[in-house]
């Protein structure tokens, strides 16, 4: 008897480490796609409200030293208060790291200027054994906000690495969930993705799991993708993405 679970153990931890295996492999492989929107015109504009602006989809090593200056610039003027109203702080330094970091990829909304205005940092990462799309920001100058085009970028995550990538016929890239990490106190942004997204509570949340007791200022929030689990499953995600 003693054999046989011995055996049981070793054949669960080779499944586990199989299974881990296959996650990262789709994470990888998803990193090594060039730009996912391009057969797909329809979601490299948006013209609706009043805007009209071009949408790109590049990886952070391709982007110009200028747009990441501007990207940094705008999420320190929309998210500093809220950092230094949580318990994490405002951390210049790490931040401006943390939007350069080389698993970054970002969706890049111009004007016909080709200005930038609008930005969602994003990577491919496993999250509590899951192979995950975690949004680390969407921001929005102020100009643009309020005209659905924060929800549109957010909506180009959840339907590319989700519900269109079969269409590519890349199943190796397909993703379980979107997830991303909001500040309670940004009444605005949990509110929009919430009720306007319907992103739900992720287990792995500090008010579900318990990890960070009652007073934790953030939610891990998450959206299943058709091929994910239907129940919910970084750095917070930007508040002015609406």
């Amino acid at each position: 008897r003693k054999s046989s679970r011995a055996k049981e153990k070793k054949q669960r931890r080779l499944e586990e480490r199989a299974a881990m295996a296959a996650v990262c492999a789709k994470v990888e492989a998803a990193n090594k796609l060039q730009d996912p929107l391009e057969a797909f015109p329809v979601f490299k504009k948006y013209e609706r409200n009043g805007l009209n602006v071009s949408i790109e989809c590049r990886r952070v090593s391709s982007l110009e030293p200028s747009t990441l200056d501007w990207a940094f610039e705008l999420t320190k003027a929309n998210m500093q208060t809220l950092y230094e109203q949580s318990e994490w702080g405002w951390k210049e330094r790490e931040k401006r790291e943390e939007l350069r970091d080389e698993r970054a990829w970002y969706l890049v909304a111009r004007d016909p200027d080709t200005a930038p205005v609008a930005f969602s940092h994003f990577r491919f990462d496993v999250e509590a054994g899951d192979e995950v799309l975690y949004c680390y920001e969407v921001q929005l100058e102020s100009r643009v906000r309020r005209r659905g085009l924060g929800k549109f970028l957010l909506q180009i995550l959840q339907l590319f690495w989700g519900d269109l990538s079969r269409f590519w016929g890349a199943p190796s890239t397909q993703m379980k969930k979107v997830m991303l990490t909001v500040f309670k106190h940004n009444l605005g942004a949990f509110q929009f993705f919430r009720e306007a997204l319907q992103f739900e509570v992720d287990p792995t949340s500090p008010s579900v799991s318990g990890c960070c007791g009652d007073d934790s200022s953030y939610e891990i929030l998450s959206r299943s993708t058709r091929f994910g689990d239907p129940h919910p499953g970084g750095s917070p995600c930007g508040g002015c993405c609406h």
